[in-house]
């Protein structure tokens, strides 16, 4: 399913966020360049961390959900547990908060600023199982290149 190269994209990330200072204009371009990028998605953006809840944020797709609370939702359990979730059919994941009903498999990937979660970015697919592992890895390591930009 992959045909992207996420080396490439991960060098793509430094180079255009290098020394970007406002979080917000890096997280929309940064959705822009994951839509762009990756075949069958349906939705790519940011859900940013404030208090107990994840706050929608820069965002390409339809409509989203405005609030998640902490430990809820494939982007709240990332969010809370500080781990990339990779789910294949979203409907069997319990607690899942349907935003999109159109969307059947999800990943949601951490974005730290000194190891302490501050975001997560959230990529959905209209097909089950989307996502692999290779997905997963190339995923993780673009947003570390984003980190790096952004945080270094």
């Amino acid at each position: 399913m992959t045909s992207v190269c996420y080396d490439t994209l991960a060098r793509q990330t430094e180079a255009l966020f290098s020394g970007e200072d406002n979080l917000i204009a890096a997280m929309a371009n940064f959705s822009a360049l994951i839509n762009d990028n990756l075949d069958d998605i349906n939705w790519a953006g940011f859900y940013l961390v404030e208090g107990e809840q994840l706050i929608l944020g820069p965002f390409q797709g339809k409509v989203a959900c405005t609030r998640i609370p902490m430990g809820k939702g494939v982007c709240g359990t990332s969010a809370q547990t500080n781990t990339t979730q990779r789910v294949a059919d979203v409907h069997q994941f319990v607690g899942h908060i349907a935003c999109d009903s159109a969307s059947n498999s999800e990943i949601v990937i951490p974005l730290r600023r000194n190891g302490q979660v501050i975001a997560v970015l959230d990529i959905d697919s209209p097909s089950l199982d989307r996502f692999d592992k290779v997905d997963e890895n190339g995923l993780e390591l673009v947003v570390k290149s984003l980190e790096k930009a952004l945080f270094a």
